[in-house]
């Protein structure tokens, strides 16, 4: 695996080797939740890889504070959030897969309806990017099914009831807006 900047993994290892930081470990445990967090920002399958290893490149700029971290899973999550929110505000929407809806249809369905539900998919995710930005953020990393409220809390900022609140109103929001579309 080659990391961005030219790092590959067998060099990272090595340079963590005397730290209490195994960074193979970390890419093996996270590196596709890392990688999901960034795709449900960016929708771009070489954006998101590259989030990834950014994220990766943060773990060994910080090596030494990172002990000292309570919960990595969680504080590797945010940075990638933050990486992806960052590098989204450079991307264009044309810039985002197009087949991104088409992978979440299962292919074992006749093409007619794949393609119904392909845009079905697009129809709600346009309606995702409607909602106010707060409530969008809570409810992908929500979708993601890897974070419980206290950690999304941790990652948005915002207290444990604040991101419920924010989403149900997400959640409310959506269903109407794709009710009255005629899209759900």
């Amino acid at each position: 695996m080659i990391l961005s900047e030219g790092y590959s993994l067998d060099l990272l290892s090595a340079q963590t080797a005397g730290s209490e930081i195994d960074l193979a470990a970390l890419v093996e445990a996270y590196s596709a939740l890392l990688f999901r967090v960034a795709h449900s920002v960016l929708r771009n399958k070489a954006e998101a890889e590259d989030v990834v290893q950014d994220a990766f490149v943060r773990v060994l700029e910080h090596r030494r504070t990172l002990p000292g971290v309570r919960d990595m899973r969680v504080w590797l999550v945010r940075v990638a959030w933050n990486l992806s929110l960052d590098r989204r505000r450079r991307i264009r929407p044309e810039q985002m897969d197009e087949i991104f809806a088409e992978s979440l249809v299962a292919h074992h369905m006749p093409a007619d309806v794949a393609l119904n539900e392909a845009q079905r998919m697009k129809a709600v995710f346009r309606e995702i990017e409607r909602l106010p930005k707060a409530e969008r953020q809570v409810l992908l990393l929500s979708a993601l099914e890897e974070l419980d409220t206290a950690e999304m809390a941790q990652v948005v900022s915002r207290s444990e009831s604040a991101v419920r609140a924010l989403l149900f109103r997400a959640r409310s929001r959506l269903r109407t807006r794709l009710e009255k579309g005629g899209n759900a």
